[in-house]
């Protein structure tokens, strides 16, 4: 069975996040997304802006709080390219210092120079409780075009075997954000 959805906001979809039992992964391959809830603070980034706690990051946490409250795990391996784009540098200084305090588990693959993991796919998607698989669809630009929710059971064994992939080559964000960086000339 496969259902599509042409909005974040999305009934179906957000449920997703409420009603899983275990486990909520997400793998990001992207280096640039364009969401509506974080333009602006993504142009306060840009302007060398401070940190702070955004609307659409601040709902993303209470989300994670919730479901680590009771248990469960929510966790995301981004595949990342150094050096890292200046959305990338937005997401983890503004967005997962955020969400991993509030208990998301985020890892990286940092790839600098190396070729993609020839056994991870290009493309991102949501898999929970290793049954029900959502494959996320984006543009040239990182702007959201659809989500396709399957139970196709190749499909979501696949994305598991993916899953476990991604997740044994990656570094825990903490350990990537603490890592010296070479200084500027």
């Amino acid at each position: 069975m496969t259902r599509s959805f042409t909005s974040l906001d999305d009934d179906g979809f957000n449920r997703l996040f409420r009603d899983f039992r275990y486990t909520a992964y997400r793998l990001e391959t992207l280096q640039r997304y364009d969401v509506s809830y974080e333009q602006d603070e993504f142009a306060r980034f840009l302007a060398g802006e401070t940190r702070g706690e955004f609307p659409g990051i601040a709902a993303w946490c209470d989300t994670v709080r919730a479901a680590v409250s009771v248990g469960k795990r929510m966790h995301r391996v981004h595949v990342v390219t150094e050096p890292l784009s200046d959305y990338v540098r937005f997401e983890c200084g503004w967005a997962y210092e955020h969400t991993v305090e509030a208990g998301e588990d985020v890892r990286l693959i940092v790839l600098t120079g190396r070729d993609w993991p020839a056994d991870l796919p290009h493309h991102d998607y949501w898999l929970f409780d290793s049954s029900q698989l959502v494959a996320m669809h984006y543009d040239e630009e990182g702007r959201f075009v659809s989500g396709e929710v399957t139970t196709d059971p190749e499909k979501i064994v696949q994305a598991n075997r993916w899953r476990d992939a991604a997740v044994s080559v990656s570094i825990p964000y903490r350990r990537y954000a603490d890592l010296p960086r070479p200084s500027s000339p």
